[in-house]
């Protein structure tokens, strides 16, 4: 047998040893947003390659344009991640226009139950991106089923790093349930009533992330609780400011009242857990003041 023919057969041997799927190109996901792309690729490890669209917190994402290579990275992507219910319709617009693009959609507040006119931002709810990660792994296992054990173990490894948070949040109600709080837009709210607080001037917070002007009796009112410090926290966006949001953070640091600064991306180079805990502990802080 040729030199040639015996490297061939021995090549096809070796290959016939390896586990199916072991050449298998990695799964590429396209998240909208980096906080679902972060876990995504700590569930998918080295089965998958992950692209997150927005992932800088100096980034407004209520600005966010989609350009022609994002729609590219959508139309090769076999899993794509939307958070849904008007935060990112961009992401489900280029998804519906790419072929096939809408059985790829994975969309996060559907998990949630949540609907239009609901808060938004369900990411700060640990119980939806537990959610999350789990509908994310059953997805993994049915386009590489060769990595299905991989997927769930790194799937159990993401829900025991949770317990913390978890644990955290239940030690942060037992203390601090009934304070009353208040924020500059809703961005920290699913947080604000896993810990029990009480939020204050919901619709000023409505209007400021809706793009609207709070009416006279809502400044009034908002203004009023920070100045009497009728409430004992300052929830600040401060990845996307406005004139009056700064207005309020200025005036809840002259009467007294902590303020939290909050990012509605994560932080790079931050995995979504220890974002969270950061926030919790930073807050607790801010709460003991």
């Amino acid at each position: 047998m040729p030199r040639l023919r015996l490297i061939i057969v021995w090549f096809a041997a070796c290959l016939s040893l390896l586990p199916v799927g072991a050449w298998a190109a990695p799964v590429a996901i396209v998240a909208a947003e980096n906080f679902y792309g972060d876990i995504a690729r700590q569930i998918g490890g080295s089965e998958v390659t992950v692209s997150s669209i927005l992932q800088s917190p100096d980034q407004d994402p209520h600005l966010f344009e989609a350009a022609p290579s994002t729609a590219r990275d959508i139309a090769a992507a076999r899993i794509l991640v939307q958070s849904g219910i008007g935060y990112d319709d961009w992401m489900g617009k280029l998804a519906h226009a790419s072929k096939g693009g809408a059985d790829k959609l994975l969309v996060v507040a559907s998990l949630a139950a949540r609907k239009d006119g609901d808060n938004p931002h369900i990411w700060y709810d640990p119980q939806t991106m537990l959610a999350y990660a789990a509908v994310l792994t059953e997805r993994l296992v049915a386009a590489d089923p060769a990595h299905a054990a991989d997927f769930r173990k790194r799937l159990a490894d993401f829900q025991a790093s949770m317990h913390p948070v978890l644990a955290k949040i239940a030690a942060l109600r037992a203390q601090y349930s009934g304070v009353p709080a208040t924020a500059t837009e809703p961005v920290f709210g699913y947080l604000m009533d896993a810990v029990g607080l009480r939020n204050r001037n919901a619709a000023f917070q409505v209007a400021v992330m809706n793009d609207t002007e709070p009416s006279a009796s809502d400044l009034a009112a908002f203004e009023q609780s920070l100045k009497t410090r009728a409430v004992k926290l300052l929830v600040y966006n401060s990845q996307a400011t406005d004139k009056l949001a700064d207005r309020m953070k200025t005036l809840a640091q002259q009467s007294g009242v902590p303020v939290l600064p909050v990012t509605e991306t994560e932080p790079e180079g931050m995995a979504y857990q220890v974002w969270m805990m950061n926030v919790l502990d930073a807050l607790q802080r801010a709460l003991a003041q």
